[in-house]
């Protein structure tokens, strides 16, 4: 059985002040439910990291991760931050490739390779994210698309590297919109992704991947989205700033 792993990505909000306080208020909510074989990850700005990781010393349960990093270990380039410094800092887990990254930021498959090979190297758990806009999935291309956000960024990678790696499919277009993919249609795409690793990889390494579901969770929708087959948790957007909802949908997976 796969273990289910709920994700908050804080992006760029809360203050370094207002980090702590949500932290604060995390370590109190969970502490009163039982997590059983769950897993959190607290994804802040990078600011965060070294004062969140210090809150959570006693929930081995409990990790932090990183929103993104640099493909190169370290060098002339002002303003990035790379693998190596997120786990010195006590980071456990990097995004890479988040949506707003690919949109923003002009990230591309190709480095993005390079994005996972840098955290693999410094033993952190990337979180691969991959998904379709609005446009791709009106144009019915969103197989096509996450097939080549695949095969691109992860498939050069061998087998055992897989089994360090977590996948997040993002529809683009319930990020931030209020809109939220159908379970039905979380699962089509989620099981589309596991054939893919299982036609790379094998039926084995395909059925330990855990792949998470990051489009608008919320605590009135969590349960069944977590419900479906090859639904592993979420990656948490919005209500990851709030503990009593972040818990919440913890709870429901």
């Amino acid at each position: 059985m796969r273990t289910k792993i709920i994700a908050g990505n804080w992006k760029m909000f809360t203050t370094p002040t207002e980090g702590d306080q949500l932290a604060d208020e995390l370590v109190t909510s969970l502490k009163n439910i039982d997590l059983g074989n769950k897993r959190v990850i607290v994804i802040p700005p990078f600011l965060h990291i070294r004062s969140i990781v210090s809150k959570f010393p006693d929930m081995t349960q409990v990790s932090v991760g990183a929103q993104n990093c640099h493909f190169e270990t370290e060098g002339a380039y002002t303003g990035e931050i790379s693998a190596k410094m997120i786990k010195d800092a006590g980071a456990k887990y990097v995004i890479v490739g988040h949506s707003e990254r690919r949109q923003y930021n002009h990230e591309d498959n190709a480095l993005l390779y390079k994005k996972v090979r840098a955290a693999l190297d410094q033993d952190l758990t990337p979180i691969y994210c991959c998904g379709e806009t609005l446009q791709q999935r009106e144009n019915g291309e969103y197989f096509e698309t996450v097939s080549t956000q695949i095969n691109e960024g992860l498939f050069d990678l061998m087998p055992d590297a897989i089994g360090k790696i977590i996948v997040a499919y993002e529809p683009v277009w319930a990020i931030g919109t209020g809109k939220t993919a159908s379970p039905e249609q979380a699962q089509e795409i989620h099981a589309f992704i596991r054939n893919l690793f299982a036609g790379q990889y094998g039926k084995e390494i395909a059925e330990r991947l855990i792949i998470l579901y990051g489009g608008s969770v919320k605590p009135s929708n969590a349960k069944e989205i977590f419900g479906m087959t090859d639904i592993d948790g979420g990656l948490v957007g919005g209500a990851a700033l709030k503990a009593s909802d972040f818990t919440a949908i913890i709870q429901s997976a």
